[in-house]
């Protein structure tokens, strides 16, 4: 598609920096501290800590629901590597109920998820689009809480029911990062995109941070049934923070300065289109730039959900981690991506604000190392052995450069289109989360005997489709505004 701007130069936008406009352009950059914009970041952070909380405590809670002597007659030991030495448990909880599911079944249970997160990412952008985001995405993180509340029930009526559940679950959680994107719309300056939504989206890391080590405190402790009782209590409780705390626009939101509500509305007076009513379906579709971001989001996610899902599963059947151990080892190599994430949107926003290097330099620059380097990191913690302090920092440092990409490919749906970005971003993830579907069935069926060899597999596939997706994204990827985005016709 012919996109509206050149990307050899700075972008138009970039020619004259919001911060370096002159005074008869009548916007003043209004002060972040304590603004209603970087107010809606942390409170949106909040809110994404609790949807990965809720989407990995399963991961966790998992390797505590199986029956470890059924699966040391399947597996015929615990773990390939010498188990480590853990406190003993306390003898209250053993009360909850442990269940004989092999390895395909645990498979399916764990990507069982995606399946409803699929359904409405589309459907999400479009209508927070629509009808505003504030809702939708308060209103989906609700239902995934409810379902969340219901999932010691569905265990024990059986597999298909937690799939089910777990299906449910994802479809509420599938509105949640159209939602937003769509309100950053609204909200973000285009040259504090990056520092905006990575305090926003860092909250994804923080969540996997938190309760990966929380949910093995819990079973530890109580028993896995708390893990989703307890996550289940959070997020009601920000349900009604977002309720009362958050607005679709500076427009409707009461307690915000004029100053910002000038600075903000002004700096996107341009990037906006004022026909919200009409979507250029063909024209997006067909976006080369779109399709780009399309693969590289799926090429990233097929690592990110196979570490994510599988992680704890494999730090006790290869390394021999226990459950109280298992968590917070999980959670170690999300704790970098989240450090990653930040700095790198600060560096970002700082090379676009300053003129140096155009928007699609920077983006495709970040996704590289935020792509390449997971890979090759990957693909190293498969050659560690037993060695548990290698295995752990490669699977650390392959994460932790994961979080780069934070500000490459992740945000460049603001960047082509801002009037659609929700609807840009529903596309995307559409796509993006199919490696959830499938990645944890094709890796726990290609680990069937969980020995090394198998596990090498995993990683090397992850990482071949890893490099493809940034390969794709720095051929194809763009940084500036699209001609159809802006500007259409009916007959688009």
């Amino acid at each position: 598609m012919e996109s509206h701007g050149s990307d050899t130069e700075c972008e138009e936008q970039q020619q004259k920096p919001l911060l370096h406009r002159g005074p008869k352009d009548n916007i003043q950059r209004a002060p972040a501290c304590c603004s209603a914009r970087y107010s809606l970041a942390l409170l949106s952070s909040l809110g994404f800590i609790v949807v990965y909380a809720l989407r990995v405590n399963l991961s966790v809670a998992m390797v505590d629901m199986l029956n470890t002597t059924h699966q040391v007659q399947v597996n015929h030991s615990s773990s390939l590597c010498p188990a480590h030495p853990s406190p003993a448990r306390p003898k209250h909880n053993h009360t909850a109920s442990v269940y004989n599911w092999d390895s395909r079944t645990q498979g399916w249970i764990l990507g069982s998820f995606f399946y409803g997160y699929i359904l409405t990412q589309i459907p999400g952008g479009y209508l927070a689009g629509r009808f505003g985001p504030k809702w939708l995405m308060g209103l989906g993180i609700l239902g995934t809480v409810i379902f969340t509340l219901l999932t010691p029930l569905a265990a024990e009526l059986g597999a298909g029911y937690l799939i089910a559940v777990r299906i449910l679950e994802g479809i509420g959680e599938g509105v949640t990062y159209p939602a937003m994107y769509s309100m950053w719309a609204a909200w973000a300056p285009p040259l504090e995109r990056s520092r905006l939504l990575t305090i926003s989206y860092i909250g994804s890391q923080i969540g996997t941070v938190v309760s990966l080590p929380l949910s093995a405190e819990i079973c530890f402790y109580l028993d896995w049934t708390y893990v989703f009782y307890i996550f289940g209590a959070v997020g009601l409780f920000w349900f009604v923070l977002w309720a009362f705390l958050a607005f679709d626009s500076p427009n409707t939101h009461p307690w915000i300065s004029e100053q910002e509500r000038v600075y903000i509305m002004g700096s996107l007076k341009k990037e906006l289109s004022p026909l919200g009513r009409h979507i250029p379906w063909r024209a997006i579709v067909t976006s080369c730039p779109l399709l780009a971001i399309v693969v590289a989001h799926f090429s990233y996610n097929w690592t990110f959900y196979t570490l994510l899902t599988l992680l704890p599963t494999y730090l006790n059947d290869i390394l021999g981690f226990s459950i109280q151990q298992n968590g917070l080892l999980s959670a170690v190599p999300y704790l970098g991506c989240a450090l990653l994430a930040v700095v790198s949107g600060q560096l970002a926003d700082y090379l676009r604000e300053t003129c140096r290097y155009p928007t699609v330099m920077v983006r495709k620059s970040f996704t590289l190392v935020g792509m390449i380097g997971p890979a090759v990191f990957l693909v190293a913690a498969g050659y560690t052995g037993c060695n548990y302090t290698l295995a752990l920092t490669f699977l650390t440092i392959s994460s932790s450069l994961g979080g780069v990409s934070a500000s490459g490919f992740n945000i460049n749906h603001l960047d082509i289109a801002p009037s659609y970005a929700g609807i840009l971003l529903g596309i995307t993830n559409t796509f993006a989360t199919i490696p959830g579907m499938v990645g944890p069935v094709i890796a726990r069926s290609l680990t069937v005997n969980n020995t090394i060899e198998e596990w090498q597999t995993v990683f090397y596939i992850a990482a071949a489709i890893n490099i493809f997706g940034a390969t794709f994204y720095s051929i194809l990827g763009r940084g500036n505004v699209q001609a159809w985005a802006v500007s259409y016709t009916p007959q688009d």
